[in-house]
């Protein structure tokens, strides 16, 4: 282990935790409640002129936008967090997501200011997508900057934690929005009361962040040689083999989670005719059995690797990804629990160990730039396509055929992640060829 890496004390270790997975409850609240919104009320707030399905099309496409987004953010965030630090770039990436969310709460509806309420709605989609391109990769490397070797993998997962934590609370306060109030208020009025409620959240995790020093494998980079001009160009020249199979790890984990907490949302509600109350309190029993799976999948990381957990979890997937609608067609609430949280356990299963799985694959000179665009394209290939073309797929062929297409997807992280090398006992400021090589 060398001098900087893992000296960090425990009791600092626990606060960069917090500070971790606090700023990504706040992010992923706000990106999740966006897609809790899209499949409820957007098509009817936003498209009305569209019909159900168009609208419906319309409004996950806006969704998709954001995941379009996100790698250009990881470039742009990336490039001042390999320059400027991960602690910096991170109080950015959760101010810039705290404002568009909320002004989605204060955006007239369509019948109010015509086709010009959409537009500035992909506009605030494509802030949102940008901020979090930023945002997991460096909350992520504040703890695994900072962890010891032999739990790195345990300390890293918070990043990916507060995206479960994040999910659970947006469909929890849709829940008891719509529980407390008419379906008319709903979809006047509620929906904007969870964009409106993120203010006070982005004050909470601003002061936690700001609390926090910034890494001392950074640090120590910066002492020894300075910092990259051009990371995002480095990291393609140094690494490009890990650059495209890393890309490829996460699109089963993208595809899965999203489809869970997107989709599924508007398949339970308008295909199999379940209760909207019914649909949110499952989506929040499957959002916590993500953040279960995600602990478990990164402490056996610890054990056994991280390659061998993520390759465990795309296998059991390929198999899921065939049954899956099958059993969701049998429209009970009871089947649609067991698809939702068989669902997201196997995703947060894979994804626990990628927290340090990704950032032990790249050099610290561009590590923030790498990680954050190999994170976030296969958020495109995994958690945008999938919701976008799923509705058009099971109208034309049904649940099978999706399954079939999910099945494509596990098939291509299940071969990347093949093609990549156990990473656990990589040292975190390492040369790129040791990285590559180990």
């Amino acid at each position: 282990m060398t001098a900087t890496e893992g000296s960090v004390p425990a009791r600092t270790m626990r606060r960069i935790a917090i500070a971790s997975g606090t700023g990504t409850v706040i992010e992923y609240y706000d990106f999740f409640i966006f897609a809790t919104a899209a499949a409820l009320v957007f098509p009817k707030v936003f498209f009305p002129a569209l019909g159900s399905a168009a609208g419906t099309v319309a409004s996950f496409a806006t969704l998709g936008v954001a995941f379009v987004a996100r790698p250009l953010g990881s470039i742009l965030f990336g490039h001042f967090g390999d320059r400027l630090g991960r602690k910096r770039t991170l109080v950015t990436t959760l101010l810039i997501m705290g404002l568009a969310t909320a002004l989605v709460g204060l955006m007239p509806t369509a019948n109010q200011i015509g086709v010009a309420a959409p537009i500035l709605v992909v506009v605030l989609r494509v802030l949102q997508g940008l901020a979090l391109g930023g945002e997991w990769t460096g909350a992520t490397l504040m703890a695994a900057e900072s962890a010891p070797r032999s739990r790195r993998g345990f300390w890293s997962m918070f990043g990916s934690l507060g995206g479960s934590i994040g999910f659970v609370l947006a469909s929890a306060t849709f829940l008891l929005t719509g529980a407390t109030m008419s379906e008319h208020a709903f979809a006047s009025y509620g929906w904007r009361i969870p964009f409106l409620a993120s203010f006070i959240l982005v004050a909470v995790g601003l002061f936690v962040r700001l609390a926090v020093d910034e890494t001392p494998v950074f640090k120590g980079e910066v002492a020894r040689g300075g910092t990259s001009g051009a990371p995002f160009v480095e990291a393609l020249k140094s690494q490009p083999r890990e650059i495209v199979f890393a890309s490829g790890v996460l699109v089963m984990v993208f595809a899965f989670y999203y489809l869970a907490v997107g989709y599924l949302i508007n398949y339970g509600t308008h295909v199999l005719k379940l209760s909207r109350p019914t649909v949110l309190s499952i989506g929040i029993l499957s959002g916590a059995v993500f953040g279960i799976a995600i602990v478990l999948g990164a402490a056996i990381s610890d054990r056994v690797g991280r390659r061998r957990i993520i390759l465990a979890g795309n296998a059991v997937a390929l198999v899921w990804a065939l049954v899956l609608f099958p059993i969701l067609d049998n429209a009970s609430a009871v089947t649609f629990a067991v698809g939702s949280c068989v669902t997201t356990f196997i995703a947060g299963f894979a994804y626990g160990p990628v927290g340090a799985f990704m950032p032990e694959l790249f050099r610290t000179r561009y590590r923030y730039s790498a990680t954050g665009f190999t994170y976030n394209v296969a958020g495109v290939l995994g958690g945008a396509v999938p919701p976008l073309v799923a509705a058009a797929i099971t109208a034309s062929f049904g649940g099978w055929a999706f399954g079939l297409f999910l099945a494509v997807l596990c098939l291509i992280s299940l071969g990347c992640t093949l093609a990549l090398r156990e990473t656990r006992h990589a040292e975190m400021d390492q040369p790129a060829e040791k990285v590559a090589l180990k």
